[in-house]
């Protein structure tokens, strides 16, 4: 049959007699052998499609007569040291493992609000490309130690599949992280021109309306090319225990339609990127006339990072076309060379990350700029207006700025006086030695000071408009007969009394 010959099935070695064989020094019964299905492969293993066990040098396995075996040693556990996939492995999984404390710290300092958030800006825009960073690393992570059992285990079988799946996993991940880093520079810009004039950006024009759209036609790029790539069955991939079995079962998987197709969409998602860009440095930076000047103005207006990162992005999702087509470049293929899938693949995958880490790291809070862009802003209106700034101690003598306005008018009322703030007014000029001397009613008016004197009643009431209004009743009643007021107002005043302390009133 011809799956004998793509597993290259050979005879159970001659034994003593016709039902004995003898594998690694070691009788077995052929009969038993048969009734369990066991059959005997190239690579010196034991197996029946359930069990395999190995059978050269010191593996010595032994057979019972219930088909269980002793001192027997599985396929696929580790036989062979780490080679340069492993090895590469450890080495990406530990940059990877790093660069996820850094995306932490900068996801930190650029999600932290330190205005009101706004419906038109919302703060997690601003966050998801980090939670995409941290995805792809934890991806990169778990496909960089898998690496390792690829290498070591004799027969491949599971960790051949989980670096595969966790490597095509990284692309969408490395599409979206460019994808966000790009929208959000796009929103950041708008921002500070909303910030200036809230009206020279309106919600319902063509650029609104374009901006919309964008977001949805690069997820529906990037979520087809996951649905294209990872919901699929994996098992064909592991068999590469022969040449023959790889170009049976691995390669027409490796190479199909769908991976095909995959690529080629993720393509798709990377012109979105560009469009996007363009779209953002035409709408908010200055204009230029001319195909060349236009060209320039690109160069220019475009962020550093992202002619760095996206050329990046485009040497993995090219790679991940060509793989799609050259089975002897395909990560898939576990001899196909390491230098492949880790230099093509993963080095340009954290090079993006390292790239925005740095750029992160050096670029403010959000908010913090468009509040120092504000106070310029401030500054810049005061000196067209030729106003001068205060000085520091200006806001000292203008009162306390950290009273509410209930406390700020009970302060007013008593300035101007009138109910308990009158009263406190009149127990303050007490202990500070203000009141004037009472009259002596034994006297009459004749003698010590009046209370109602001019200079008395300003001491007292603390008001001369108060005193005004007073004078001017006092005249409306000059017909009732009290000259003996007018007399004493006009009595030449006696030295006031000095009270140091409540105790010598």
């Amino acid at each position: 049959m011809p799956i004998y010959n793509i597993r290259d099935l050979l005879a159970f070695p001659p034994g003593d007699n016709a039902t004995e064989t003898i594998i690694n020094n070691i009788h077995f019964n052929r009969t038993a052998l048969d009734f369990y299905n066991y059959t005997w492969y190239s690579n010196n293993t034991l197996s029946n499609g359930s069990n395999c066990w190995l059978a050269f040098d010191a593996f010595q396995p032994t057979m019972m007569a219930n088909g269980s075996f002793i001192n027997a040693t599985s396929c696929y556990d580790p036989y062979f040291g780490i080679s340069s996939r492993g090895g590469l492995g450890i080495l990406f999984a530990c940059l990877f493992g790093a660069s996820i404390m850094f995306t932490l710290i900068n996801l930190r300092k650029h999600g932290r609000l330190f205005l009101p958030n706004e419906k038109r800006f919302r703060a997690v825009g601003r966050r998801w490309q980090w939670y995409w960073m941290l995805f792809v690393a934890a991806c990169g992570m778990i496909s960089g130690i898998t690496g390792i059992d690829v290498d070591r285990d004799y027969v491949l079988s599971t960790p051949i599949v989980l670096q595969s799946f966790f490597n095509y996993l990284m692309i969408p991940g490395i599409l979206a992280t460019v994808w966000e880093a790009v929208r959000h520079w796009g929103s950041w810009q708008e921002r500070q021109i909303y910030d200036q004039d809230p009206f020279s950006l309106p919600q319902d024009d063509k650029r609104a309306s374009c901006e919309f759209y964008i977001p949805l036609v690069f997820y529906m790029f990037a979520w087809l090319n996951f649905f294209m790539i990872i919901p699929r069955s994996w098992t064909a991939i592991e068999y590469q225990r022969s040449p023959q079995q790889q170009n049976a079962l691995a390669k027409p998987s490796a190479t199909d339609s769908r991976f095909k197709a995959g690529s080629f969409l993720a393509f798709l998602a990377w012109c979105t990127i560009c469009y996007s860009l363009r779209h953002s440095i035409h709408h908010y930076k200055p204009r230029n006339r001319g195909q060349l000047n236009r060209f320039i103005g690109l160069l220019r207006y475009c962020p550093t990072k992202f002619l760095l990162t996206i050329p990046l992005l485009l040497i993995v999702i090219l790679y991940d076309i060509a793989s799609s087509f050259v089975w002897s470049v395909s990560p898939l293929k576990f001899d196909g060379g390491a230098g492949w899938m880790y230099g093509l693949g993963h080095a340009p995958i954290f090079l993006i990350i390292a790239i925005y880490e740095i750029w992160g790291y050096c670029d403010p809070n959000e908010d913090r700029e468009l509040l120092k862009q504000r106070t310029e802003r401030g500054r810049a209106v005061d000196a067209e207006l030729r106003l001068a700034k205060k000085p520091s101690w200006w806001s000292k003598m203008s009162g306390d700025r950290r009273l509410t306005n209930e406390q700020r008018l009970k302060a007013l009322t008593t300035e101007v006086g009138g109910g308990r703030a009158t009263a406190r007014n009149i127990e303050r000029a007490i202990e500070l030695g203000e009141m004037p001397p009472l009259p002596n009613p034994d006297e009459g008016n004749g003698g010590g000071e009046d209370p109602f004197r001019e200079d008395g009643a300003a001491q007292l009431l603390g008001d001369r408009r108060r005193h005004t209004r007073a004078e001017s009743m006092a005249d409306s009643d000059g017909s009732s007969g009290r000259a003996g007021s007018e007399r004493t107002l006009s009595t030449v005043g006696s030295r006031p009394q000095q009270v140091r302390s409540m105790l010598d009133v």
